[in-house]
């Protein structure tokens, strides 16, 4: 969060600071290196077609225009078939959906096709003794119908002896086609021949509507294409909804720059510092933000004598950019940036003390206990404030709940049809 603390760290030691970071290609990876203190020398930011198995790339958007999510996704499994046959139709494919429910219907799906083509076991690459043998250690119902057809289904909603199962009979192609959900791309390294994202949306449950997958989360997506063992190159299938064949196009090919997302957790992070010590005064909270990379962000470099506090010499001789309207500053002039800096503490220090986080003296801040319980359990400000406010030492289970129930930190998790059921 901000570079004050390795730079001590290097200073107390004596030795450099060594960083091993790992990402896509970055537009602005100077930018980065820079806020690091990392010399030009030890930067390496490599284009995104720099690959061990080089990737194809195929978008494809005809045929899918319609404006309700479910009815675009059900039009996109023919396609995902007939990506399988064309590109892949030995190798191992894995299929990224957006939810437990489309990686059933898919897999369905695509049972059906085979069918068609009078060749319902395709992708089922184990003798029938085998195949029942394992079948016998299955729970999800699901997941046992779909694996005597070669298809494997991977999601939170199967017990952890049936993802183990799937991942290990799909890493020995005892299966040829696994369908899962986008949380793979981060976790198990299952690499395939042929990668193909069913459609870049998602439900999100804190904004209760489709939204679309962060482009970090497509590029991980399509980098599971390719197996540098055994592949020469590898393949990856898009199918994006009419009107956003254009976007991924470009930005698919080209390295996206990094932003600083500190504006959005500020509060908790201030409210650490002054639970550690660090910030003591407004002044305290000014000088750290000058260490962020948000900081960076918004204020212009310059190479030569610096002609005011706010300005920051660089490494790169000209080659760093800032982006101040990113964060809502159109102005990036030294007098505007403190303005801007002042505001966003003063705010801050005040929706802590109204959360009962933190006591204001003057200028002096001090923390209080809501802050510290916030500080040592990793809590939004909001949520200590919510239980402060209503949980009292009489104060029933059921209510309890509700109140628990409340944290803003479960915002994010939407609840499916079948759990309201269960819940009720």
């Amino acid at each position: 969060l901000s570079s004050q603390g390795w730079r001590y760290i290097s200073s107390q030691t004596e030795r450099a600071v060594r960083f091993v970071g790992l990402s896509t290609a970055l537009a602005n990876a100077h930018d980065l290196a820079d806020w690091l203190g990392v010399e030009d020398i030890g930067l390496f930011n490599f284009k995104p077609s720099v690959r061990p198995v080089p990737l194809e790339v195929h978008i494809q958007a005809s045929g899918y225009p319609g404006k309700f999510y479910c009815p675009r996704m059900n039009s996109m499994n023919k396609p995902t078939y007939a990506a399988i046959c064309t590109h892949s139709p030995t190798k191992p494919v894995l299929i990224f959906v957006s939810s437990r429910r489309q990686t059933r219907l898919t897999a369905l799906d695509l049972i059906q096709f085979a069918a068609s083509d009078e060749h319902p076991r395709q992708f089922l690459r184990m003798p029938e003794e085998a195949l029942q043998m394992i079948l016998s250690q299955v729970s999800d119902q699901n997941l046992r119908h779909t694996l005597q057809f070669g298809i494997g289904l991977h999601h939170a909603g199967l017990n952890d002896k049936d993802r183990s199962l799937t991942e290990e009979l799909f890493a020995n192609n005892k299966i040829q086609v696994l369908v899962c959900t986008s949380t793979l791309a981060w976790g198990v390294n299952l690499p395939a021949h042929l990668v193909i994202i069913k459609g870049t949306e998602y439900y999100d449950g804190k904004a209760k509507r489709y939204v679309d997958f962060p482009i970090t989360d497509i590029l991980q997506m399509m980098g599971r294409a390719g197996r540098p063992q055994y592949d020469q190159h590898g393949k990856a299938v898009i199918l994006v909804h009419e009107p956003k064949k254009s976007f991924y196009k470009k930005f698919l090919y080209e390295p996206f720059p990094v932003e600083s997302s500190l504006r959005e957790q500020l509060h908790e992070h201030i409210n650490a510092e002054i639970v550690s010590g660090t910030i003591c005064h407004k002044e305290d909270a000014l000088h750290y933000l000058t260490w962020t990379y948000l900081f960076r962000r918004l204020i212009g470099f310059s190479d030569g004598p610096e002609s005011s506090s706010w300005h920051v010499k660089s490494k790169f001789h000209g080659t760093i950019t800032v982006n101040p309207a990113y964060y809502g500053l159109e102005d990036p002039e030294p007098h505007t940036v403190s303005s801007y800096l002042s505001s966003l503490v003063q705010d801050t220090f005040e929706d802590l003390e109204d959360s009962g986080c933190i006591k204001i003296n003057g200028d002096s801040v001090e923390p209080l206990m809501l802050g510290s319980i916030a500080s040592q359990y990793y809590l939004k400000y909001l949520t200590v404030s919510m239980f402060g406010s209503n949980i009292g030492p009489y104060t029933s289970l059921e209510v309890f709940l509700h109140i628990l129930s409340g944290a803003s930190e479960y915002d994010e998790l939407p609840v499916r049809h079948n759990e309201v059921i269960s819940i009720l």
